[in-house]
């Protein structure tokens, strides 16, 4: 046989490699196959099913595309107010986010937020 291979050219076998790949794959497949019938058989002559034996899930869950986030520690957590509107006690800041609107016209007007500041 080696003086055959010897004698042939590279196409000739990088074609008998193919073939020989394709052959491997389908002998693996059909043995794949031939081992997962017996194992159903064993199986179903005890009254279970295959994936009762082996503990697969019933129904596949859908893949999700992004691995899960850990919820912040401090997510659903109140905040106590930082800054508190000069004439209405009612509205307040945390300081975290976007800044209100009048806390915005207080700096903008000239004052310092740290006047705001709740003490």
């Amino acid at each position: 046989m080696d003086k055959k291979l010897s004698a042939m050219t590279t196409a000739e076998l990088n074609r008998l490699r193919s073939r020989i790949d394709t052959e491997l794959k389908r002998r693996d497949t059909a043995a794949r196959r031939d081992v997962l019938k017996q194992f159903k058989k064993i199986a179903s002559e005890h009254g279970m099913s295959l994936n009762d034996v082996i503990g697969a899930p019933k129904e596949k869950a859908p893949a999700s595309t992004k691995p899960a986030r850990k919820a912040s520690p401090a997510k659903g957590r109140r905040i106590p107010m930082k800054y508190r509107h000069p004439s209405d006690p009612a509205m307040g800041w945390t300081g975290r986010g976007r800044q209100p609107r009048w806390a915005a016209e207080w700096v903008e007007s000239g004052k310092s937020i740290d006047e705001l500041l709740i003490k």
